[in-house]
């Protein structure tokens, strides 16, 4: 899981290519394991393929989310925020569990903050989203997580550089 750790990194630009559909299953498999609290599961995942569909959904913010629209896959995470107080947590976490997964499977991703984020200056992100996908607005958006076959390669964060000095020891 350390290598993991170490050689993720947010990923923008991919090659022109499809994923394959067993690898699409194992994110779906990762997606549905990811921890909640309370085992509430509140989390909704619409796993986006089509490319014209991508393509709007890369205009979901004023800047930011452009790349999406050259992903072979994208994950909207998205919760029903009614089941769970803490649903931006369980979001989060089966992101990142999203994103991990994807780089053990060949993959390269980046998230995409929906939640708190505007589409222009009088319309938010996360109606934007729920437009174009049809959602009801019960339903909140916490990211987007684009994925596919890297088409850049970034080298870890020399350990040199981390910030240890953030860590308390009592």
């Amino acid at each position: 899981m350390l290598d993991l750790l170490r050689a993720r990194r947010s990923i923008r630009r991919y090659k022109d290519e499809g994923i394959d559909p067993l690898v699409i299953e194992k994110l779906r498999e990762a997606a549905v394991r990811s921890p909640t609290s309370r085992g509430i599961n509140p989390w909704r995942f619409i796993f986006v393929a089509d490319k014209p569909l991508l393509d709007d959904l890369s205009r979901a913010k004023e800047g930011g989310s452009g790349f999406l629209k050259g992903a072979g896959l994208g994950v909207v995470v998205c919760a029903e925020e009614e089941k769970s107080d803490v649903w931006v947590e369980d979001c989060s976490i089966s992101a990142i569990i999203l994103q991990l997964t994807a780089l053990s499977l060949g993959l390269g991703s980046c998230w995409i903050q929906i939640r708190n984020r505007m589409h222009s200056p009088t319309r938010s992100s996360e109606e934007y989203v729920r437009e174009i996908l049809g959602l009801p607005e019960t339903m909140r958006v916490e990211c987007i997580i684009s994925l596919g076959y890297p088409a850049e390669t970034k080298s870890p964060v020399p350990a040199k550089d981390l910030e240890f000095e953030k860590i308390l020891s009592l």
